[in-house]
């Protein structure tokens, strides 16, 4: 019986065991759902905020991508505004240009028209004069045969005979006068219309010079540019023709040459090798070589750049060349291209006043000097240029007023005169030309000339203002004696054939180099 009781007492001890341990376990699980459902509430929350914030950021994105398009159409928007208000400027520009010139057609076609009523009034008075002289004719006729005892014929060529010597005396008053008073009104309108093309014309007037001033970085490079005993000077001078003057200006050097392309290579050499920093004689001769051969290659280019300013085209390439030389070419100490260039302008002007071709004007002032630019030319500058435009098939118009610029050949077309008067103009313009400084210039050439019509001589540079001549030999060809007995006849021909103030030293050069390479 006990041990029923403890069996019984047991069982109740596990059916409450496990009572106890379903309600713990119902207790925990719905603890852990709990917090599973706030965990999940929280995560949607942050979802939520994320979600939000995404959108915001996306708007303000959009915003501000809006903002920016909206910018860029209100700028695009404003440059069309100012285009099409520069293009209503010019509109009007032009429109008020082309007013002016209606006005000045139908001031000058008044002035036709008042002409033609002066002749035909003269012209009224001419007939009425002559039915007078027929009505004295008849009457004189009709006395004389009362009168006198003659014959009517013979009274009728009596009386044409006065008449006709009293008409021809008449007519030749009035022609005069017509002349005189035609005359006076093409002078004045030539006037007219030179004086509108040189206002319309404000060329500058500065002379080209002798010297141009390179700076450089520091005073210790003019150390470096002289170099050791002088050998680096020596050789910028041999290679360039150019006189390199190194004096107490700080921080500078100057280069002397009547030539303005060998000045302009030199500068751009010495700039060169100033920059570089590597100056010795290899490296100079290097450098000159190579500048003077991009400074030949960019003579088309000038020329181009030139014939764009005047609104030309179709020019053969080889006289682009020959206009590009002329930025290196003075005339009378007046630039030849920006000469040229005025010229064109002025007679592409005076052309259009007058109803003439524009075009053919502005190539024939633009040409007119070309032939200073032929080197070793016998003939006069005009002629050469004739021969030159002839050669490179320009319009037989722009060739002749080329050669008569100086009336070398008779002039053809009225062009021909423009072109002269255009010439006259640019180089009479007050401090336009210099006749010293082109006597200077004639001078050094002449005295390089003649350096180079000896044997055996591949360079000659005139320095020192004319008073030193440089001859650079070639060894092979002379030998130290030759090249003594080279300066000796050289000195003596510049005393016999040339003139110049002071006296002129020589210098000949025979300079020998051997060259090997160590591999």
């Amino acid at each position: 019986m006990a041990e029923i009781w403890i069996l019984g007492a047991s069982l109740l001890g596990m059916i409450a065991g496990f009572a106890l341990a379903y309600t713990l376990a119902s207790r925990t699980a719905a603890s852990k759902i709990r917090g599973a459902e706030r965990q999940a509430r929280q995560i949607v929350e942050e979802a939520e905020r994320e979600a939000r914030a995404l959108k915001k950021e996306k708007l303000l994105e959009l915003k501000e991508e809006w903002q920016r398009q909206r910018q860029e159409f209100e700028a695009e928007m404003a440059a069309k505004r100012n285009r099409l208000q520069t293009l209503e400027r010019q509109l009007k520009a032009r429109e008020e240009a082309l007013q002016e010139k209606l006005e000045l057609v139908q001031r000058k076609e008044r002035h036709f028209q008042t002409f033609e009523q002066e002749l035909a009034q003269k012209q009224q008075q001419v007939e009425k004069k002559l039915r007078e002289a027929e009505q004295l004719v008849q009457e004189q006729l009709a006395r004389l045969e009362q009168i006198s005892g003659i014959s009517r014929d013979q009274a009728k060529q009596l009386l044409m005979e006065q008449l006709l010597t009293e008409a021809r005396n008449e007519a030749a008053q009035y022609i005069r006068h017509i002349r005189e008073e035609a005359r006076l009104t093409a002078e004045r309108e030539a006037k007219s219309v030179i004086v509108q093309a040189i206002q319309r014309t404000a060329a500058d007037t500065s002379m080209e010079t002798t010297v141009t001033v390179v700076q450089l970085p520091t005073e210790e490079m003019k150390g470096r540019i002289i170099g050791r005993e002088g050998r680096n000077i020596r050789a910028f001078e041999a290679a360039t023709g150019v006189d390199l003057i190194i004096d107490d200006t700080p921080e500078a050097v100057v280069l002397s040459c009547f030539d303005p392309f060998r000045r302009e290579v030199a500068r751009i050499a010495l700039e060169r090798l100033v920059a570089d920093g590597r100056i010795h004689p290899a490296r100079i001769e290097e450098v000159v070589e190579k500048t003077r051969r991009e400074l030949e290659e960019s003579l088309p280019r000038i020329g181009q750049e030139a014939v764009a300013e005047l609104g030309l085209h179709n020019m053969h390439p080889k006289l682009l060349h020959y206009v590009g030389k002329m930025r290196f070419r003075s005339s009378y100490g007046q630039n030849l291209l920006a000469h040229s260039i005025e010229v064109a302008h002025l007679a592409g002007i005076m052309a259009a006043e007058l109803r003439l071709d524009v075009q053919l004007a502005k190539r024939a002032g633009l040409l007119h000097d070309i032939g200073k630019c032929v080197e070793n030319a016998d003939a006069p500058h005009a002629l050469v240029g004739y021969e030159l435009t002839k050669r490179y098939n320009e319009h037989p118009i722009v060739c002749n007023a080329v050669g008569a610029h100086h009336e070398d050949i008779p002039m053809e077309s009225p062009i021909a005169v423009l072109v002269q008067a255009a010439d006259a103009i640019s180089g009479a313009r007050p401090g336009a030309r210099r006749e010293s400084l082109e006597e200077y210039i004639r001078r050094l050439e002449q005295l390089e000339a003649l350096a180079k019509s000896f044997d055996g001589v591949a360079k000659s540079y005139a320095i020192q203002a004319g008073r030193e001549i440089r001859v650079i030999v070639e060894p092979e060809r002379l030998d130290d004696q030759g090249a003594d007995e080279l300066a000796r006849q050289l000195a003596a021909r510049i005393e016999s054939e040339l003139q110049y103030p002071g006296q002129v030293k020589v210098t000949v050069i025979r300079e020998v180099r051997k060259t090997a390479v160590a591999r």
